[in-house]
């Protein structure tokens, strides 16, 4: 509130708020589905792009519930970016264009007989792309995605003066 009166955004910064939360909020869903639902486990790399996204959900909630609403926005946005930077680099070593992480990964169900269940699980190699879509791999269209999205939540807070007529 300034001066008793609700702060109203630009509909620029209602719009990227809106880009900041729902964007990350989709690509952890994807994942989540892809991995539960048809079975596509993550790599060690797929998981480092998962952990900005974690970052740029909870920036994203935080521009709604706290002021500086357009530093959280922005922080989201660079989060995005991070986790696009990251899927460039994961598809790089898919593609072979460079050495990446050596390590293979599994997941281990919570429970159970552990021995068994470290022999069962699926190990995954961050080399090799387990699916792709018009020829680009999870990482790649993670790192298209991110890339415009970061960058148009950045641009949409940086567009038309920004605070003007007494909008933040």
């Amino acid at each position: 509130m300034i001066g008793g009166k609700p702060v109203e955004l630009q509909p620029s910064t209602r719009l990227a708020r809106m880009l900041a939360l729902g964007i990350p909020a989709l690509l952890l869903g994807g994942a989540y589905l892809s991995q539960y639902g048809f079975g596509l486990y993550p790599c060690e790399m797929c998981w480092w792009q998962r952990y900005p996204h974690f970052a740029a959900v909870a920036f994203g909630l935080l521009a709604f519930a706290a002021a500086p609403k357009r530093l959280w926005i922005a922080l989201a946005a660079v989060a995005i970016l991070v986790s696009g930077a990251i899927g460039a680099y994961h598809a790089g070593v898919e593609y072979g264009w460079w050495e990446g992480h050596t390590a293979c990964t599994g997941v281990v169900a919570a429970g159970g007989d552990i021995l068994n269940t470290l022999q069962d699980i699926p190990l995954v190699s961050c080399g090799q792309a387990q699916w792709t879509l018009l020829g680009i791999s999870l990482a790649g269209w993670n790192f298209i995605v991110s890339t415009i999205a970061g960058l148009a939540i950045l641009g949409l807070l940086l567009g038309r003066g920004g605070q003007s007529r007494g909008m933040i």
